[in-house]
């Protein structure tokens, strides 16, 4: 159990510092959680996953909302967002024992494929800031992206954190640092959401959690800082990199 410990606390630092970035951590701590703790509960390795997700997702929005740049966040409609987000996560948790999750698969697989064309095609995506909803058209996008995107973290998870980002960008037209931020608010409502209902259950190895949280959170704070420092153009390749790797992954899980 100490390798495995030393492996997963290694994974959970990998995840954190790629989640808080351009989101996608899942697709490093999932996997491995699900390999190094051969025989828990499929729920458990989520309850347990989603500690140190949430400790590594406030780790790096504190660092971008402290940073030395001054960041356009529209926080009323990010906030409401988050809100929902967080509701739906937790309808998403209970809805985990209850629905075949290989059902979503090829549905994410199309929108990861349609998001990097899209990002790649769009030399200049995420890289200005220009906000191009008002009113109740921003807080109307927000409640449908807190809905869809909060359910699916709660059910599924992995890639949460790239969907947000690339909707933040797409739909609301802020860059890609401004998203990276407006994302972790929300990733944060749903993280908790999902820990609320997994711990209620008794589904957390706090044992393994709370080492991997530690680790996360130095990982994610590293991540946050380095995307300040190299600015959109640095976060739009590493994004493009996260999303082909995610179409390998679930490809693979899909069709193999």
């Amino acid at each position: 159990m100490t390798l495995a410990l030393l492996l997963l606390c290694l994974f959970a630092f990998l995840a954190g510092f790629i989640d808080s970035i351009v989101g996608g951590g899942g697709l490093i701590q999932l996997p491995a959680m699900l390999i190094l703790l051969p025989g828990v509960p499929v729920p458990t390795v989520f309850g347990t996953g989603k500690v140190s997700s949430l400790a590594g997702t406030l780790a790096a929005l504190r660092r971008y909302l402290s940073g030395p740049e001054k960041l356009e966040i529209r926080w009323r409609t990010v906030a409401i967002t988050a809100l929902v987000a967080g509701a739906f996560a937790l309808l998403g948790s209970r809805a985990v024992s209850m629905l075949h999750k290989e059902a979503v698969r090829p549905l994410v697989l199309g929108l990861l494929v349609v998001m990097a064309i899209y990002t790649f095609w769009r030399k200049d995506f995420g890289s200005l800031h220009a906000p191009r909803l008002k009113g109740s058209r921003e807080v109307i996008t927000g409640v449908v992206l807190g809905a869809a995107i909060g359910f699916y973290d709660g059910f599924f998870g992995p890639g949460t954190g790239s969907l947000l980002l690339f909707a933040f960008v797409g739909l609301f037209g802020y860059d890609f640092i401004a998203s990276s931020a407006s994302a972790k608010l929300v990733n944060v409502a749903t993280n908790l959401a999902s820990l609320f209902y997994f711990a209620s259950t008794g589904q957390v190895l706090y044992k393994v959690a709370l080492p991997m949280a530690a680790c996360n959170i130095l990982g994610s704070t590293l991540g946050a800082r380095m995307a300040q420092r190299h600015g959109t153009g640095f976060v739009r390749v590493l994004f493009l990199t996260v999303v082909g790797a995610f179409i390998c992954k679930i490809g693979w899980d899909t069709f193999a």
